[in-house]
């Protein structure tokens, strides 16, 4: 069942270009990072991309974290000195690693969808290599002028 927004969340999750991932470890420790993602209206998916990293994508601290807990939080946020053009989206969602197997479109069209969206991921072997998908479980979104709205 599709987790349903208003259009002018989606409007701000779709014009984004970088979110902040929020894992946990087994002890309870929290990751934070930031991430590149694109958003089919149901799920977000973010990469295991080329980009450099200091140990393999398998390894990496949030994909470990996942695999143990897959509780996790996403921040999309616009921040000014003018604090009245502040705003965010806050996603609270189950993640899963979606690995690069044949015949697996979910991972196929995820792929697609983060080229669409980022020009560098057309030369980047991301359909070879593992893709976080977050599903929501609630999004709530604030701006100085929702004074307190909550979605």
């Amino acid at each position: 069942m599709p987790f349903l927004i208003d259009q002018a969340t989606e409007k701000f999750i779709r014009e984004h270009r970088v979110a902040r991932l929020a894992t946990v470890d087994d002890n309870a420790q929290p990751t934070i990072v930031p991430i590149c993602y694109a958003f089919e209206g149901e799920s977000f998916f973010s990469p295991i991309d080329e980009k450099p990293k200091s140990v393999a994508g398998g390894s990496l601290k949030r994909v470990r974290n996942i695999s143990g807990n897959s509780r996790v939080a996403m921040v999309i946020d616009d921040y000014s000195e003018d604090w009245s053009s502040l705003a965010y989206v806050l996603v609270i969602g189950e993640a899963e690693i979606l690995e690069p197997r044949s015949g697996n479109t979910e991972h196929a069209r995820a792929v697609e969808l983060l080229r669409e969206k980022y020009p560098q991921y057309r030369s980047m072997a991301i359909d070879d290599r593992p893709i976080i998908r977050i599903t929501p479980v609630r999004i709530k979104s604030w701006t100085p002028r929702d004074k307190g709205k909550h979605t």
